[in-house]
């Protein structure tokens, strides 16, 4: 029992100096993958092996979770755990030990074995707890857009500005290349969005489940048919940032990427007014008060039909979506 109580003690000690270590190895790594590959913010780095680096103030404060705490702890109860079973083969082995210890049990090791990992959970619950809160305690948003996925592409709807939509479609390898995207995640349209503006992101699909993730604004959301799904991000850095298709949606599952392109207040202006869309509409003029009506004298020979809100007597119109079609079979 000793001997146990100084083995433990030691690790622990040993544990209190590798912890700190780690944390700060972990908090360095982004910086190595992009050194060696090249920093290719918003999409999959060349020989990278960490997550990318994050653009919203949430996914920052997520990849400082996963860095420092998360993956110190479980490094170190790996750790704990193969020197204990190293200690366990060759103490107790059987050239060691020719007659086997009847012990049946210890009330120390379980009461250590069973504090140890309540400890753990609760120095996860605090930041992990807070890190959720954020996510969905969603600010007054900017700006809605509404997701729609398809097999398989998807849509994007502006109800904010005129309600007009595009339509995005993968690139085959030569467009891509020739427009400077990377390949199987290019697109013909992309959700274009401000920078530094809260969007709320309205998430649906139109046939089978799908999963809008921007893995660069740490979101992922499920797109789901008859059912509207909320997220939120608040992009910092101006730029392309690519993710793919995150639930299994059939045959081409692979080859409906999400391209969202974060632009200045001015030239989103300019883009939306190029695909039809408008900042604000007019609202249609109020009726007369049943009393005014009252009042006013009417002759049938020069009355004119009474304006009924929302109908009027030209042909309806309504904002078009863009011309992009939907892939082929």
């Amino acid at each position: 029992m000793v001997r146990l109580r100084r083995l433990l003690g030691g690790e622990m000690i040993g544990l209190k100096k590798l912890i700190p270590a780690i944390g700060l190895l972990m908090a360095a790594m982004p910086a190595w993958a992009q050194d060696a590959g090249g920093e290719l913010t918003g999409q999959p780095t060349p020989k990278g092996w960490v997550i990318q680096p994050q653009v919203t103030a949430i996914g920052q404060e997520a990849a400082w979770m996963h860095n420092v705490i998360l993956v110190p702890v479980i490094v170190a109860i790996a750790l704990v755990v193969m020197l204990l079973l190293l200690w366990v083969m060759v103490r107790y082995r059987a050239s060691a030990n020719p007659v086997p210890t009847r012990t049946s049990h210890n009330t120390f090791i379980e009461v250590v074995w069973t504090l140890t990992p309540i400890i753990i959970l609760v120095l996860i619950f605090w930041p992990s707890f807070e890190l959720l809160s954020k996510q969905y305690s969603q600010p007054k948003a900017d700006l809605t857009v509404k997701v729609i996925g398809h097999q398989w592409y998807w849509s994007y709807q502006y109800p904010d500005n005129g309600n007009f939509e595009v339509v995005s479609n993968i690139l085959s390898d030569e467009k891509a290349k020739e427009t400077g995207q990377p390949r199987l995640l290019g697109v013909d349209e992309k959700m274009v969005i401000p920078v530094n503006k809260v969007i709320k992101v309205i998430v649906t699909s139109e046939d089978v489940i799908h999963s809008f993730a921007v893995p660069a604004f740490w979101t992922k959301e499920d797109a789901v048919p008859g059912r509207l799904n909320e997220t939120w991000f608040k992009v910092e850095k101006p730029g392309t940032y690519y993710g793919p298709c995150s639930e299994l949606c059939g045959a081409k599952h692979g080859y409906m990427p999400i391209a969202v392109q974060v632009v200045s207040d001015a030239e989103f202006a300019q883009w939306v007014k190029s695909k039809g869309g408008s900042f604000g509409q007019a609202k249609a003029p109020a009726g007369p008060t049943p009393a005014a009506a009252a009042e006013a004298p009417v002759t049938p020979e020069t009355s004119t039909p009474p304006t009924v809100p929302g109908v009027t007597s030209s042909p309806a119109t309504t904002q078009g979506a863009t011309a992009n079609q939907g892939p082929t079979a």
